[in-house]
C-alpha cells in the first residue's frame, strides 16, 4: 500500500531501496509527493498494464467494485470509469494522506462514483454484501493477517462476487519491493484456500506479477 486497508501497498510500489527509517508504519515513504509521482508515472504503466487489467476484470456498467489498498486511486479511477455513473467504487486505504491524494484526483477528474474508505489494518470496513468485485493490487503482502483480511473482504461480496489479487513474483525484479517483503503466488493461494476461497482463473500477461481471480467456496 501504500498500504491500504492494511498496513496496505503500498501497494503499487515501484522498486525502491530507501532505508526503513524513510517509511512510515505502513511502509509509505515520508516524501509522499515524490512517491506518488513514481506510482503514477508512465514507467509503471508500461509494466502494470492498468487498462488491460481492468478490461480483464469483466466489470459491467452498474457493477459495484472495491479496491483494497487503493492508495491515490491508480486503479480506483479506472474502475469508476469501467462501472460507469450507475455503478460505484469503494476505495479503501489505511493511510489518510493517500485518501487525501485520492480525493484531489477525484475532484480534478470530476468523478463522483467513488467513496474513499479509511480502513483498519485488518479490516477494509466495506459495506456487507455490497460488491461484485474486490481488487487488491501490490498490497496484500502488507496485510498483517492476510487470511483474516480475506475472510473479512469476503463479507463485502455479493453472491457470486469475486476477489482479485495481483502481486509481485518472488525474487529480485526490476520493479516492486525487495524479495523479503513479497508473498509468493503459492503462499498466497494456500492462505486463500484456508480463508475459504477457490481459484477460478489466472491471467498471465503481466511481466512481474501474478493475477489471480478467486471466488468463495
Amino acid at each position: 500500500m501504500t498500504k491500504v486497508s492494511q498496513p496496505h501497498e503500498n501497494q503499487h510500489e515501484p522498486k525502491h531501496r530507501h532505508p526503513e527509517r524513510e517509511h512510515d508504519l505502513h511502509r509509505n515513504p515520508h516524501d509522499l509527493p515524490d512517491y506518488l509521482q513514481r506510482l503514477e508515472g508512465s514507467e509503471r504503466e508500461a509494466w502494470q498494464k492498468p487498462d488491460e487489467v481492468v478490461s480483464e476484470l469483466g466489470l459491467r456498467p452498474g457493477n459495484v467494485a472495491a479496491e483494497a489498498g487503493a492508495g491515490p486511486g491508480y486503479f480506483s479511477l479506472r474502475l469508476a470509469r469501467a462501472v460507469g455513473p450507475e455503478g460505484h467504487v469503494f476505495a479503501a486505504d489505511v493511510e489518510p494522506r493517500m485518501l487525501e491524494a485520492l480525493c484531489e484526483r477525484l475532484v480534478a477528474a470530476r468523478i463522483g462514483n467513488v467513496t474513499p474508505v479509511l480502513s483498519l489494518a485488518g479490516d477494509p470496513l466495506l459495506p456487507p454484501s455490497s460488491c461484485d468485485l474486490a481488487l487488491i493490487v501490490n498490497s496484500f503482502h502488507h496485510f498483517p493477517d492476510g487470511k483474516g483480511y480475506l475472510r473479512r473482504l469476503q463479507r463485502a461480496l455479493k453472491p457470486g462476487g469475486r476477489i482479485v489479487n495481483i502481486d509481485f513474483f518472488e525474487g529480485e525484479l526490476a520493479v516492486g519491493p525487495s524479495p523479503e517483503h513479497k508473498l509468493s503466488r503459492d503462499a498466497f493461494l494456500r492462505m486463500a484456500t484456508e480463508a475459504g476461497l477457490a481459484l477460478e482463473s489466472e491471467k498471465t500477461f503481466l511481466p512481474y506479477q501474478y493475477f489471480l481471480i478467486l471466488r468463495p467456496r
